[in-house]
């Protein structure tokens, strides 16, 4: 199965749950039967994060896993689901998109690619888009940067419908390279001027276009001609994670080729003739 997000081309099959473990981004819908959508975040403001999302919905309820990286260290982040749940289309911006020409892609200029909040992806209580700027309420960066949130929350119907026509964004970034947010890196917030620019402005955004993990085909794939082609493992979540799937696969190929052959009276065959 080839799909395409985030401007790459990912390639996922046969691909065991227990792979996805050790990612450090579970896929709840493999066992439960709920769908599920992976997405990458990519950098905005030249800020160095990225990091991998994984949203699934069992009914209405949506649980969000983010684990994310070149975060500011020890501040915290407001991080949103945007876009729309009416059809309209919304995508994460770029350099372009910074209209006054200051260096810095505020929220402002942003929100014309990504549109409004729908949900604010707190840590507790409420998450309507009016807690967006709650930053009492939003995960904290670790010393080395890293974020790791997940949550389950109650959801609309709308929600569950254009789900695909969702963004996640993280919020905040270090113009100065100070280590925290204040107003010497890009002055004051246009969302609130009690609030340094530095902020809210965007750090990354992933746009919503994954395919549901909990389809990925089982077996080989007929390319029309000799034997079947074997699965290709190719993901892209983050260096190393190809290496550590990689390296799953080729174990249990091996701990299955030794269980053969411990098997009394038969053989292994090594090919060369009969």
């Amino acid at each position: 199965m080839i799909v395409k997000r985030a401007g790459r081309l990912v390639v996922v099959a046969a691909i065991p749950a227990a792979v996805f473990l050790t990612l450090g981004l579970s896929g709840p819908a493999l066992a439960e039967g709920g769908k599920a959508y992976q997405i990458d975040l990519a950098q905005l403001n030249d800020s160095g994060s990225r990091g991998t999302v994984m949203l699934t919905l069992k009914g209405n309820q949506l649980t969000v896993q983010i684990e994310s990286e070149g975060m500011v260290p020890g501040q915290p982040s407001a991080q949103h689901l945007h876009g729309s749940t009416k059809g309209h289309d919304f995508h994460c911006p770029d350099k372009t998109d910074d209209t006054d020409g200051d260096g810095v892609l505020s929220n402002t200029e942003a929100t014309h690619d990504y549109g409004d909040i729908n949900i604010s992806l707190t840590t507790g209580g409420d998450t309507k888009a009016t807690s967006g700027l709650d930053v009492q309420r939003m995960p904290v960066a670790d010393k080395q940067g890293t974020i790791r949130y997940k949550r389950t929350i109650a959801v609309g119907q709308d929600v569950v419908d254009h789900i695909k026509d969702l963004h996640v964004v993280q919020h905040g970034i270090d113009r100065n390279n100070n280590k925290k947010y204040d107003f010497e890196g890009a002055g004051k917030s246009e969302l609130d001027p009690k609030l340094p620019q530095e902020a809210t402005a965007p750090t990354n955004c992933g746009e919503v276009k994954g395919a549901a993990v909990g389809s990925v085909p089982v077996g080989g794939i007929e390319t029309g001609g000799g034997a079947p082609e074997q699965p290709t493992v190719s993901v892209t979540m983050r260096d190393g994670v190809a290496i550590t799937v990689l390296a799953a696969v080729a174990g249990a190929v091996i701990l299955g080729r030794n269980r053969a052959a411990a098997v009394p009276g038969r053989k292994e065959t090594t090919g060369g003739g009969a």
